[in-house]
């Protein structure tokens, strides 16, 4: 699989379009803001009238302005909203407003890979997808460098889509660090399902499950949060600058024949014969529609799972250590304040 960068793109094409960008969440921000400092003279951003995220927005000199005004004005539509409202802001929005022969965009397959968007035939249709969280994305920026980022084309109608899309990628620090050409499918099944086994589920699961071992021992709970929580952090990052032989090299013998000896025993072949259960959920579409479904309901399971999660005592002691360690927050990837 070939990686591309700066040198492959033409990285002026996006500069000259009017690209609204809807919602100003994790990823909205990072990549409204990268395309500003890119050099992008005409950047908004799209927002339902009362919300919160106006002030946050205006505050970073961005112009915002009304959903339906912004599809009508841009050249390319970037839709960053939840999963679960971008049928409907495209159906009430979108789809009636864009003019003929512009681009919507995603950057996330679920929408158009499941079917819930059916676009216009007239309408380019891509994908950039940085991998990684918003906030990610605009820090790595900040630093000079980016987040790599899968870029997919689902429908080229003007015959200059794909030019388009490697372009928005090198605005928003792609270019940088690496563009992934792929699929819509390839995209959205293997997203979720790395956030659902690995990512986030399993290692939710996991770190919850070893605080809870420990504690029931009767060791102390800022021993065990240290021990399953805080050092996540320090192991990844060895994992994410040289793979996993990198972090061997650099924890001790004890704990790298621990690695060996008692990993399989926690993570077994039963768990990837649940991984490719939970594989074949999200390509048959029994994911989506499960959480389409929870979204029509109003949230409630899903609310109560958040809400469950949040008094769990690991959250509790984790905030009592973290203000204890004031500059673990003094450049903060998340503040809820700005962004």
């Amino acid at each position: 699989m070939k990686m591309f960068y700066e040198k492959d793109a033409n990285v002026n094409l996006i500069k000259d379009k009017k690209v609204a960008i809807f919602g100003y969440g994790s990823q909205g921000h990072a990549h409204a803001l990268n395309l500003k400092d890119s050099g992008v003279k005409n950047v908004v951003v799209a927002l339902r009238e009362g919300s919160s995220s106006i002030k946050k927005a205006e505050s970073e000199g961005l112009k915002v302005m009304p959903l339906s005004d912004a599809a009508a004005w841009a050249d390319v539509v970037m839709v960053l909203t939840p999963d679960e409202l971008q049928a409907s802001i495209y159906k009430n929005h979108i789809e009636q407003r864009m003019r003929q022969g512009t681009s919507l965009a995603f950057a996330h397959g679920l929408n158009i890979h499941f079917n819930l968007i059916n676009s216009r035939k007239d309408l380019d249709v891509f994908m950039v997808a940085p991998k990684g969280p918003g906030h990610l994305v605009r820090s790595e920026y900040q630093r000079g460098g980016g987040v790599p980022c899968l870029m997919a084309v689902h429908k080229d109608s003007s015959g200059k889509a794909r030019d388009l899309a490697m372009s928005y990628a090198c605005a928003v620090g792609g270019g940088r660090s690496g563009i992934i050409e792929t699929t819509f499918k390839d995209e959205c099944e293997t997203d979720l399902f790395g956030e659902q086994t690995v990512l986030c589920g399993g290692l939710v699961e996991l770190i919850k499950n070893g605080f809870e071992t420990l504690t029931e021992a009767g060791y102390p709970p800022e021993m065990a949060y240290f021990e399953t929580l805080h050092e996540v952090k320090l192991i990844v990052d060895l994992i994410y600058e040289g793979g996993i032989a990198n972090m061997n090299y650099s924890i001790s013998n004890t704990a790298e024949y621990g690695e060996y000896v008692s990993g399989k025993k926690i993570v077994d072949s039963k768990t990837k014969e649940r991984m490719k259960e939970v594989l074949k959920d999200i390509q048959s579409g029994k994911f989506t529609k499960q959480w389409m479904d929870e979204c029509k309901g109003g949230q409630k399971n899903f609310l109560k799972m958040r809400e469950e999660l949040a008094k769990h005592p690991i959250e509790k002691v984790g905030k009592k250590l973290r203000d204890l360690m004031p500059w673990i927050g003094k450049n903060k990837l998340v503040d809820k304040s700005k962004n």
